[in-house]
């Protein structure tokens, strides 16, 4: 005779089972990424609209550094995105504590005054990668309205075919403010890999434009050392050669930026085995390599098109006119992947905001009641904070719309601190990393020398901000 006891046993040990079923070690839903599913988030973060402005960078560069610049960027990205891999979990790689953020692994293993800093740096360049995404945005829908006037003007119509883009970057704003509604990565593989395929299609179409002017021009453009100084055509002083140099070294870093979201990336993965830095090094592998290559393949053939004339934007600054309807869809696509990077770059910050309000009022309505529509989720919450951010990365947009230096500068603020420091200091501490051994040494020389890159292309950006200013002015569009 089977005792109620034994019958409650058997019924907590089935419910359990099922919870195992639906639930992680953490108690939190079941994650369900692998490989393909994390390489797409990271080329969606990835391969941006930076790659637009490669082939400026490459001119300032010339053919001596350009590609190898690049090369350089490809391979410390992968070195130190490695190293945030393995600080996921803190201790044990399979059954350690889980980091939900940035913010978190630095907390669980560096904690102190550290944990503040990184708060600051990765939530500001957030905010600022939203703001250039915007003004990115703004600029390829624009493109393609010019593009079509253009065809049907004529080439050297650039009075009639000139127009303001605060309209587009008003109506960017309001897609984001539905967009924003959904509530977390998870919800959004969809749209990282519809972002991704779009990436994918404006850079390619972008490289074989670039080929068929280098096919057009009989030979390849551009010199060993870049942007002349002196008195040749496209020639510059040595101040601005210095300058541009060292914004070309912030637009290279943007580029290969994602670091700030590879922790929220890998949370994602499907409890192990294999562990979840295992798959993540098998992603990052494969999306860095796959990256490096395309930006290699963009920058020089756009440079090699235009040489030292090239534009700081290939797609929207008009190198290319014909053919147009080509031009309007690499635009679009641009547009697109827009639309899912700035939620792949944006759901940390809510993400930041929405679990500390929880922690602070669980009981309450406004923070925890949603509304399910389809994979949109609003709460009271969720409408009011993320609609008032999305509103003010608009309206911060339209203050600065100076795509170059937004780039470079966004670049150099965060490679250092996000891509290099706080990885080499977590991996450091958590491997118990000798201090004063040959790896430990390393370690630490390689953090030096990107502080001082990270210094020189601050500095330029700035310059590029200062010149901008001269030229255009907040809200004009």
């Amino acid at each position: 005779m089977v005792t109620i006891k034994e019958v409650s046993e058997v019924s907590l040990e089935a419910g359990n089972l099922a919870d195992s079923a639906v639930l992680d070690d953490d108690g939190r839903p079941r994650r369900t990424g692998a490989v393909l599913t994390a390489s797409a988030h990271i080329v969606t973060a990835v391969i941006g609209s930076g790659v637009l402005s490669l082939p400026w960078a490459v001119a300032q560069l010339g053919w001596a550094a350009g590609p190898p610049v690049m090369l350089v960027f490809g391979g410390v990205m992968y070195y130190t995105s490695t190293l945030l891999a393995d600080c996921y979990r803190a201790g044990d790689p399979a059954t350690g504590r889980r980091s939900y953020s940035y913010m978190e692994a630095v907390r669980a293993i560096l904690g102190g005054g550290k944990v503040a800093l990184c708060g600051v740096v990765q939530y500001v360049n957030l905010a600022a990668i939203a703001v250039g995404y915007t003004i990115a945005a703004s600029i390829s829908m624009q493109a393609i309205w010019r593009s079509n006037c253009f065809h049907a003007n004529g080439h050297a119509a650039a009075g009639a075919c000139s127009s303001s883009s605060l309209p587009y970057m008003a109506a960017f704003g309001a897609v984001q403010l539905a967009f924003s509604q959904i509530p977390n990565f998870d919800q959004i593989k969809w749209l990282s890999i519809v972002a991704s395929a779009m990436s994918f299609t404006y850079s390619g179409i972008g490289l074989g434009l670039a080929v068929a002017q280098v096919v057009s021009n009989g030979g390849f453009a551009g010199t060993l050392a870049g942007v002349a100084v002196g008195g040749a055509e496209g020639a510059i002083t040595v101040a601005q050669k210095v300058w541009r140099t060292m914004q070309a070294l912030g637009n290279i870093a943007f580029a290969y930026s994602f670091s700030n979201v590879l922790i929220e990336i890998q949370d994602t993965i499907k409890a192990p085995p294999p562990s979840e830095a295992a798959v993540m090094k098998k992603a990052t592998a494969v999306s860095i390599a796959t990256t490096t290559a395309f930006y290699t393949l963009c920058g020089c053939m756009g440079y090699a098109a235009f040489g030292n004339a090239a534009p700081d934007n290939m797609l929207t600054g008009f190198g290319f006119y014909e053919p147009f309807w080509l031009v309007d869809v690499a635009n679009a696509a641009i547009v697109v992947h827009l639309v899912g990077a700035y939620q792949v770059f944006c759901q940390p910050i809510f993400a930041f905001v929405e679990t500390r309000a929880a922690a602070a009022w669980p009981d309450s309505a406004f923070v925890t009641k949603e509304l399910r529509l389809g994979p949109f989720a609003p709460t009271g919450l969720r409408l009011a904070c993320r609609s008032a951010f999305v509103c003010l990365a608009t309206v911060a947009a339209m203050a600065l719309p100076f795509f170059g230096s937004i780039v470079g500068l966004i670049g150099a603020f965060s490679f250092w601190p996000l891509t290099v420091y706080f990885p080499v200091e977590m991996y450091i501490k958590q491997r118990a990393v000798t201090r004063g051994s040959a790896k430990w040494i390393c370690l630490k020389a390689l953090a030096v020398i990107c502080l001082v890159l990270s210094i020189a292309a601050a500095a330029g950006s700035i310059a590029g901000f200062v010149t901008a200013f001269k030229v255009v002015r907040p809200f004009s569009g």
